[in-house]
């Protein structure tokens, strides 16, 4: 009877510990396969190159195509960054990269360099990411006359005050995404 109490309080002691290290091991494994990192040579090289948060980079592949480099949208964005038509020739020149053509966004190399490029120029344009994300969603147009208007305060802007919701949900989106990437970045660099 004794050894039989041992060998059950001995395997609830074991199951315990499986319980106990599961619970506290999958939350966090769960959350990192929902903020993977994929491409990070790519990422790491163009975020290095164009002096953009790499975590930033990261947040906006995973809002806009979730690492999928075939994603095309209803307007016609394509890549792992979604660049439009529009967006793909003004970097394109501003790259001297003219020897690409649109259809190259599916290349994730390209696309990254390209979303790389228009997440810095956006940076330094409005200094925050709550203002690089509404212009990388909405254009730099709706954002400046925000801007113009008053309707957002530059300095300090507030989700609640962008205008159209698709774009304040996007920016929340980037905010949600950014926080877990950037928890994880000083995660690893410790």
């Amino acid at each position: 009877m004794f050894k039989r109490f041992v060998a059950l309080a001995l395997s609830a002691a074991v199951l315990g510990c499986l319980v106990w290290a599961l619970f506290s091991w999958l939350p966090g494994r769960i959350e990192r396969e929902i903020y993977r990192r994929e491409y990070t040579d790519e990422v790491e090289r163009y975020s290095a190159e164009f002096g953009v948060d790499p975590s930033l980079v990261y947040s906006v592949i995973k809002v806009e195509s979730n690492f999928n480099p075939d994603a095309k949208s209803d307007v016609g964005a394509i890549g792992l960054m979604q660049i439009i038509e529009d967006s793909f020739d003004w970097v394109s020149k501003r790259l001297g990269r003219e020897d690409l053509v649109f259809s190259d966004m599916y290349t994730p190399e390209y696309s990254i360099m390209f979303g790389c490029y228009m997440l810095s120029f956006l940076y330094n344009r409005y200094g925050n990411i709550e203002l690089t994300a509404a212009a990388y969603h909405s254009g730099m147009t709706a954002v400046d006359s925000w801007i113009e208007s008053g309707e957002i305060d530059p300095e300090n802007p507030d989700i609640a005050d962008i205008k159209g919701a698709n774009t304040a949900h996007y920016v929340g989106k980037i905010l949600k995404a950014y926080e877990k990437y950037s928890s994880y970045e000083s995660v690893r660099k410790e």
